[in-house]
């Protein structure tokens, strides 16, 4: 019974390869100067550009976003403002009637979805450019400035900037965070080379020429938008210097945003078929990056139940307590003082469980409407954040 053994051995491979294989790769071609050439981005191009902000019950945020929307360090004789209320039941409309004076124009409909309320926006927008955002983050003042520049460069079809988590009191907050600046280092490696997947919802800039109208139910517009630029032959490019600032999510509610974030990831994944072809110029990437966090939690699952199968006895019992303690630790993370230094290894193992069990959880996207998933993301009520920096 020698299965047990290659099936452990190629699901280990696969772990190895995604979580520090693909790591080392994207490394080691970054110091060999396997680049494409550098964007020729010119702070001083200007040209016409449509903010567009779908919002559900955003009055939390509203006022705080459209004072840092206008505030921005760009020309407002080329910004067209749109707000897209989404069916919003709280004092989302009224509150953005209040800056009509200013330029903010208003578009109400049903509580349809974000997908709709982009399409929405599409049919009346006049920028060259289409910058969107959420009704959350607060927005650097330089941040359009340094988005449009990279359009400078004509191969450019989409750019996203930097949102930086604000720091949290958890260490789900914390880990999270140290994810983040991975997926960061990630995105400038693959920028380097050629072209990102996706990008940052809450601060991405489209040329208006690609935002055709999305299905519905369609979870995930950073990535779908994009991907319609990036398969035009056109770069999707990362610009740390456009930076948006986050709230992180309440203590243990991470799970609910991984999990559509995820979800929107698979149904990109099986709605655009060419990422898996020849037709993807990057398909190294996107199989060791994007599709690989889809297939992690089911080659760990694999190794368990390969590991559970091992012929030997000392050697299956040895493994399966490791594994076990490692899930262990994940487990009791809640109840670990933050001062202990325990911590600093509960904390990230309960993180990485929570991701890995969000992604097996994402395939609900396959039997449910997608829009039962979207929820908004509870955070902190908005208290001095550091926006027009």
């Amino acid at each position: 019974m020698m299965w047990p053994v290659v099936g452990l051995g190629l699901s280990t491979a696969v772990v190895a390869y995604i979580m520090i294989g693909y790591p080392l790769l994207l490394a080691r071609r970054s110091r060999s100067g396997a680049k494409r050439a550098p964007i020729a981005k010119d702070l001083d191009f200007r040209t016409s550009v449509t903010v567009i902000m779908a919002v559900y019950n955003g009055a939390a945020f509203l006022r705080e976003k459209l004072e840092s929307i206008l505030n921005l360090d760009y020309p407002r004789e080329l910004l067209q403002v749109l707000v897209v209320s989404d069916g919003s039941t709280d004092e989302t409309e009224e509150i953005a009637k209040q800056y009509a004076s200013r330029g903010v124009e208003l578009l109400v409909q049903q509580h349809l979805g974000k997908a709709t309320a982009l399409n929405t926006a599409f049919t009346i927008a006049t920028g060259e450019l289409l910058f969107f955002t959420d009704v959350r983050q607060s927005l650097d003042r330089a941040a359009l400035s340094h988005l449009v520049a990279n359009f400078a460069d004509p191969t450019v079809g989409a750019v996203t900037g930097e949102m930086q988590l604000l720091p949290g009191d958890s260490g789900e907050q914390r880990s999270m965070g140290l994810y983040w600046r991975y997926e960061l280092w990630a995105r400038t490696r693959q920028s380097e080379k050629d072209s990102l997947f996706n990008t940052t919802g809450c601060i991405y800039a489209l040329r208006r020429r690609f935002a055709d109208p999305l299905p519905p139910d369609t979870l995930s517009d950073d990535a779908v938008l994009p991907l319609r630029a990036f398969f035009a032959g056109s770069r999707v490019i990362f610009d740390p210097l456009a930076v948006a600032f986050d709230y992180p999510a309440i203590a243990g509610t991470e799970f609910r945003r991984r999990w559509r974030n995820l979800a929107g990831l698979w149904q990109v994944h099986v709605r655009t078929r060419q990422l898996f072809t020849s037709g993807n110029r990057m398909r190294l990437d996107f199989l060791s990056h994007k599709f690989g966090r889809l297939m992690l939690p089911w080659a760990i699952l694999a190794m368990l139940g390969f590991t559970a199968a091992l012929p030997w006895e000392n050697w299956r019992i040895f493994l399966l307590t490791d594994e076990g303690m490692l899930l262990a630790l994940a487990l009791i993370d809640r109840w670990v003082p933050a001062r202990w230094q325990l911590k600093r290894l509960s904390s990230p193992a309960s993180t990485f469980l929570l991701m890995n069990v969000a992604s097996l959880a994402a395939v609900a996207v396959f039997f449910v409407s997608p829009q039962t998933l979207w929820k908004p993301t509870r955070v902190p009520t908005p208290v001095n954040a550091p926006m027009n920096r």
